[in-house]
């Protein structure tokens, strides 16, 4: 016996549903996720250090904002929208204006005062060196 498989919509407009599988095709993102507006980074820990690198793509050094904040790393990058004169308009517009924002807790073993960052082809680098781990002191009873 051979199975087929069943297909409960209809296709009375054959060239219908040709134009919406065209438009869907279009809109999806190529990866076929969805398109999140997110700071892609990876952390990587190594003995002395970690090391953290973020893709901002199309973002100048001087767009982007390092800070700490008690235990938080705070990275923030914005684009303002350039205001120019449009002749047409948009069939579809994927550049990205806007702000990015990322918050990362930081270990009690890192050195605040030491962190360094650099910028380069739209991908942020930050080197966040290790402290020597503080021994546990201990309370006598008395």
């Amino acid at each position: 016996m051979k199975v087929v498989p069943y297909n409960n919509r209809r296709n009375f407009y054959p060239m219908m549903s040709v134009f919406d599988k065209f438009v869907d095709d279009f809109f999806k993102p190529e990866d076929g996720q969805d398109n999140q507006r997110t700071m892609a980074l990876d952390i990587l820990e190594e003995d002395e250090k970690f090391l953290i690198e973020a893709n901002l793509p199309g973002f100048k050094k001087e767009d982007v904002k390092i800070s700490v904040n008690n235990n938080e790393l705070v990275i923030e990058a914005k684009k303002d929208e350039k205001k120019e004169e449009k002749k047409g308009s948009y069939c579809r517009c994927e550049r990205y204006q806007g702000s990015y924002r990322r918050v990362l807790s930081l270990s009690d073993q890192v050195d605040r005062d030491k962190i360094e960052a650099k910028f380069e082809d739209g991908v942020l680098i930050l080197d966040i060196p290790k402290m020597e781990p503080v021994p546990a002191k201990e309370i006598k009873i008395g």
